[in-house]
């Protein structure tokens, strides 16, 4: 057997394969960024590796894959809460970003934002934004994979000051991005139907839609969005969006609350993925979205954190402990998403939901080394009975041990190895200041 360029040893692996596969005191080998071996270890007598990494009897897995973010936004981290979500983007997150951001601080933004994800298991994320060339750039430098879209509304944007322009920039950047960088899938963002005209909407698909890319766009996030698209179009957004013929399997719907079985059937047949992101719509109190009944009608679902602003972490084990229990107690049914279907739409899922399920996901040969372990030698994860539910219900972004990337260790025992974190927490202490000096955080709603 030839070298392995690295060597994970000494773990129960969760393949998340499409069997569920699990091997106890598993192994996984890497070489040229790929997975090469995925099996017991005592089939690897005599293997050897440039590095063997023990995982100490803890759970290996497929790192883990967000598929909703706004990764500057880490830098309005508890700038605005406690708001509805009009009050929370109007007078406060919108006038933020136009004061706020530039090159420069949207790249500590997305720095801080994949520090946070990688130390927490998150190897993929799907991010929509402005000035996502910079963010595309934090994102290489930090070692992480992304799918990342330039964002278009019809308004004055940072970065794209003239609307008109809107389409053309995120085209450039499209162009720019398609095969430059292995751990880069560009992608358009249109962030919502009351931000974007039809035409825009047709527009921004088709350039997608050109360059092979992902398009996504915010569907049905609040009861007063379904109802500006009743008033303005007659039909609510799902309808629309259907009628101008922008589902397919590679548009991805955010959020998706405010929809009913009628509209789930649409997505199912047009093979359209949802990002689900329980935590921010809880937090802005915008409802609760059918993530069940859209699983159990064939809708490829992964898991979103949103952005820092509304979350307010990147944290997905926590994501996924709240997603599991809020469709439980919404239908007083505890069988609903289990945790090893939540697993799921944090792993396989959740890349096939943002086109990358071929690539990443599963810890399958041939797919890309994407890993992570974690280490259950703690006393809030003892016993291990079950390990899906013990990721899904006990653990947390902070029982991370390693991480790797496309074969190449980010995190070891705890620690980033592609950023100097110090430096960037003083960086960004330095612009949240600014930021807080501008920005004097709202009087909260209060009970009456």
């Amino acid at each position: 057997m030839e070298p392995f360029d690295l060597l994970i040893q000494n773990g129960r692996v969760l393949t998340m394969d499409e069997n569920m596969t699990r091997i106890e005191d598993g192994a996984v080998g890497v070489s040229a960024g790929r997975i090469a071996f995925v099996g017991k270890s005592t089939d690897l007598f005599n293997a050897r590796a440039d590095l063997v990494i023990d995982a100490g009897g803890g759970i290996v897995l497929p790192g883990l894959v967000n598929a909703h973010t706004h990764l500057p936004m880490s830098l309005f981290r508890g700038l605005a809460d406690d708001l509805p979500l009009d009050t929370w983007l109007k007078e406060y997150i919108f006038p933020a970003e136009h004061t706020v951001l530039n090159p420069e601080t949207v790249r500590i933004g997305t720095l801080l934002s994949c520090a946070e994800m990688l130390l927490s298991g998150t190897t993929t994320c799907c991010d929509g934004y402005f000035f996502e060339d910079t963010v595309a750039e934090a994102l290489v430098e930090t070692g992480m994979r992304g799918v990342l879209a330039q964002g278009v509304i019809d308004y004055p944007a940072p970065g794209v000051s003239d609307p008109k322009k809107n389409i053309a920039v995120a085209d450039t950047f499209l162009e720019k991005w398609t095969h430059r960088h292995p751990a880069v899938s560009p992608s358009v963002f249109c962030h919502s139907l009351y931000t974007c005209s039809p035409e825009t909407l047709k527009a921004a698909k088709a350039t997608a839609t050109r360059h092979g890319a992902l398009f996504q766009i915010h569907v049905a996030e609040t009861r007063s969005e379904v109802d500006f698209s009743r008033s303005t179009y007659q039909d609510t957004p799902v309808r629309v969006l259907n009628r101008l013929d922008l589902l397919d399997g590679r548009t991805l719907l955010v959020h998706a609350v405010w929809i009913d079985d009628e509209e789930i059937a649409c997505i199912a047949q047009a093979e359209a993925p949802v990002a689900h992101t329980p935590e921010s719509n809880m937090k802005l109190a915008s409802g609760i979205a059918p993530a069940a009944r859209l699983i159990g009608a064939g809708v490829p679902v992964g898991l979103g954190t949103d952005g820092c602003a509304s979350n307010n972490d990147l944290d997905l084990f926590s994501e996924m402990d709240s997603a599991a229990k809020l469709q439980k107690v919404t239908a007083l049914d505890p069988g609903l998403l289990d945790a090893a279907t939540v697993l799921r739409m944090a792993t396989r899922e959740g890349a096939k939901a943002i086109g990358l399920g071929v690539f990443i996901g599963s810890l399958e040969t041939g797919k890309a080394a994407d890993i992570i372990v974690v280490d259950i030698r703690k006393p809030r994860l003892t016993p291990a009975y079950d390990p899906y539910s013990l990721l899904v219900y006990a653990a947390c972004g902070a029982d991370v041990r390693d991480v790797i990337v496309a074969g190449k260790v980010v995190v070891r025992e705890g620690r980033l190895t592609t950023v100097d974190l110090f430096a960037l927490l003083q960086e960004a202490e330095r612009v949240c200041k600014t930021i807080e000096k501008s920005f004097p955080r709202p009087i909260p709603l209060r009970t009456r």
